[in-house]
């Protein structure tokens, strides 16, 4: 019996190697044809592997040295150990803390016992039928202790009804003479131990696997070949092998996307729209005249690699990034303006409509009067009323409004184009590509696409992520921005500072100024899943514990504050309808409203130069990039800008730590670095960008700067004398392998 495998029986039973007289297994063979029906059936299900690639490409998790085949009272806390035992006693009892039962197992090797335990939310009599008293087992997990006993919680393992069945196919009869035994991640119908008697069955049968990465590349990199890689990752003799292997699939993953993002970028520019030039007289040049301002030189520099871009026949793929306020809206609006010139209509997409209409707002005021007249920019959002979303979708469809401005509500099939020429996208992270692809659609020509973000992006990111993509960085502020002061406060350590935030927000009011109030949740019944800048961050020990500052009590709260009785308080949050939102950001902007105080719908897009104070409460419940654009919300104008970052966060934690960085600096491009730093890096193609974990195994964008700038300058030779890769079939299947069916669908998207 294969203990802890619901789709256990005759199947798995059996150890012994297949004959030679079978075929030889390629990375494209199904699992059926390698290892039976019933196995790729109980794969498919646990992984979704169908191939002995998608197998072989299923990296242990971790090894464990010889310390697993130590006594049971010689184990240490945290080792990860694989023990050989007879089990004792078994026994299930109901959790008294949840619904569930727990499964209890103690092991003995002769010399000491230990303690397994099982926990399950349901009767486990099919574990009690497996885990019997009196049958010998292998057994594999992670030392930890509770009450001061040490257990393996969950292990995996595999028990044998006969000394002949261990000795057939115990995997750890071969592990006494292997230093390093590989860990997988498993469920709890594919253990650890099956996962690795079938990749050691499959190893058996494949010959020499296509190496993707070029003969003389893998020489100059002092590589493994692909083949030696892939068994010393499943099977290595000594730390040396399996860091080797490590090192070549590292390098691998790196060049297989590289090529795959410049293929793309290759394809991408093979497509013919309509070139979109300014005209002598035309929108452009008007506006240029009337301009009130001068472009910073980053400006200049991006207007002019936007403006060389959308001169072509192929449809411009650029990201343009810059740091909060630094002026991405009057570059990209000059590029809405060639496209008008030549008879074309924008669309220009916000995630919300508190941004949408900001938009709307700050691009009606820089096209003064007249050209606003003549463009009449549009605003279409799903919650407009009736008549007034009729007349913007027929402004549309006829081509009277050449900028178009609109949530989610543009990918409406009801919203049809004249002649769309250009799409922005702003924010564009909170997207996903089939929302991007669906607006793409709708123009007659592949439009030319510009997405914005303030949120910086590093470098490596840019070159992962936005592979695919053209990049202009603004970095310079516009002349006359007086800087923001942050502070931290330590609520945790002293709550009388609480009365000292509301008096430093009351000065700033007192000299006519305005100011924010940031919370995570709308009341206490509504509170915030964690933020996706934390995602991935581990949690702090010390973070506030209990309820969550929210907008209805601080509301409340600020009334009854002597300092700030004499003030207009107002709440802001995402429950609000859509004409309430816009009426209290219009009377905020006209100065009617003191303070705001929000939720994190204000993070983007709100521009209000008399702005000044910032106060974000329970800051650890906010990673570095949404702090970094909460505080981007003051300081726009004249008027400095001071950011109180409040916490009860205890000092030389985590979130202290990660707070106390971004009060360090202003730049968004070096806490971009960091905030990279502390969070995985996500799945860097397709569903990346609708929040998957990563596909990647070994490459860590964080760190491996170097050698994917490396790898991208080579991929770039090798897809521009090669758009098809036809030269090398290794690497163009093993791209065809690398992406799933969401992935290869957006490659083909631009």
């Amino acid at each position: 019996m294969t203990g802890s495998s619901a789709a256990s029986g005759p199947e798995f039973n059996g150890g012994s190697l297949p004959t030679p007289r079978l075929q030889p297994l390629t990375p494209d063979s199904s699992l059926t044809s390698a290892l039976g029906a019933l196995k790729a059936k109980a794969l498919l299900k646990a992984f979704g592997f169908q191939t002995v690639n998608d197998l072989l490409s299923h990296y242990p998790r971790d090894y464990a040295d010889r310390e697993v085949l130590r006594p049971l009272n010689q184990l240490t806390p945290g080792a990860n150990i694989t023990v050989i035992a007879d089990i004792v006693s078994v026994r299930e009892k109901r959790m008294s803390s949840r619904p569930g039962t727990i499964v209890e197992v103690v092991i003995s090797d002769g010399g000491g016992e230990f303690l397994l335990t099982f926990f399950g939310k349901s009767s486990q009599q099919w574990r009690l039928d497996q885990l019997r008293p009196g049958l010998r087992g292998s057994f594999s997990g992670k030392v930890t202790t509770f009450q001061n006993r040490s257990q393996l919680a969950n292990p995996s393992y595999k028990t044998f009804e006969s000394e002949e069945e261990e000795a057939r196919d115990d995997p750890a009869v071969r592990l006494r003479h292997k230093p390093l035994i590989p860990i997988y991640a498993a469920t709890a119908a594919e253990t650890s131990w099956n996962l690795q008697t079938m990749i050691d069955q499959v190893l058996q049968r494949v010959g020499n696997l296509p190496d993707p990465v070029p003969q003389d590349m893998r020489i100059e990199h002092g590589l493994l070949n692909h083949t030696q890689a892939i068994r010393w990752i499943h099977s290595p003799d000594n730390p040396k092998q399996w860091k080797a292997a490590e090192e070549t699939l590292r390098f691998t993953e790196a060049w297989v996307l590289q090529c795959a993002l410049m293929q793309r970028h290759s394809l991408a520019r093979e497509r013919r729209t309509r070139p979109r030039v300014p005209t002598p007289g035309g929108y452009l040049e008007r506006f240029d005249a009337t301009l009130p301002f001068v472009l910073t030189v980053d400006q200049e520099i991006c207007a002019a690699e936007i403006a060389s871009d959308m001169a072509r026949s192929g449809p411009m793929n650029r990201l343009l990034q810059g740091e909060v306020g630094s002026g991405k809206t009057v570059v990209a609006l000059r590029a809405m303006l060639a496209v008008a010139d030549s008879g074309g209509q924008t669309a220009l997409l916000a995630p919300t409509e508190v941004l949408a209409a900001q938009h709307l707002r700050s691009i009606t005021a820089l096209l003064g009067p007249d050209l606003a007249a003549e463009l009449m920019p549009t605003l279409l959002t799903g919650k407009l009323p009736v008549a007034q979303k009729r007349k913007a979708l027929l402004r549309t469809v006829s081509g009277q409004s050449r900028i178009v401005i609109g949530t989610h509500a543009l990918l409406s099939d009801t919203v049809t184009f004249f002649d769309l020429g250009l799409i922005v996208i702003d924010e564009q992270h909170r997207f996903g590509v089939d929302q991007r692809e669906t607006l793409r659609l709708k123009g007659a020509q592949p439009p030319h696409v510009l997405v914005m973000t303030a949120t910086p992006i590093p470098r490596t990111i840019a070159m992962t992520v936005f592979g695919d993509l053209d990049v202009s960085t603004i970095r310079m502020l516009p002349s006359g921005r007086q800087g923001i002061r942050s502070v931290v406060v330590p609520m945790g350590e002293n709550g009388a500072l609480f009365g000292r935030v509301w008096a430093s927000l009351a000065q700033e009011l007192a000299l006519g100024r305005q100011g924010f109030v940031v919370c995570p949740a709308i009341s206490p019944a509504e509170i915030e899943e964690v933020p996706a800048d934390l995602v991935g961050i581990e949690p702090s020990h010390g973070e506030k514990a209990g309820p969550l500052f929210n907008v209805e009590e601080v509301l409340e709260g600020m009334r009854g504050v002597p300092t700030l009785a004499p003030y207009r308080l107002e709440a802001l949050h995402g429950r609000m309808t859509s004409d309430e939102k816009d009426r209290i950001m219009r009377s905020f902007a006209a100065g009617e409203i003191d303070v705001l105080v929000a939720t994190t719908v204000i993070e983007v897009g709100v521009d209000v130069p008399n702005a000044s104070a910032m106060v974000v409460l329970d800051a650890d419940r906010f990673g570095v990039s949404q702090l970094h654009q909460l505080r981007g919300r003051v300081g726009r104008g004249s008027v400095p800008g001071l950011c109180l970052l409040v916490t009860n966060s205890r000092a030389g934690s985590p979130a202290r730590q990660r707070i106390g960085d971004v009060a360090a600096t202003l730049d968004g491009f070096v806490l971009a670095e960091l905030d990279l730093a502390l969070r995985r890096e996500g799945n860097v193609l397709g569903d990346l960008q609708s929040g998957d974990g990563s596909k990647l195994r070994f490459l860590r964008v964080a760190v491996d700067g170097d050698l994917i700038a490396e790898v991208r300058r080579a991929a770039f030779h090798l897809v521009t004398g090669d758009p098809g890769i036809r030269t090398n079939e290794a690497l163009r299947n093993a791209i065809a392998r690398r992406l799933n069916d969401s992935e290869r669908s957006w490659l083909n998207k631009g």
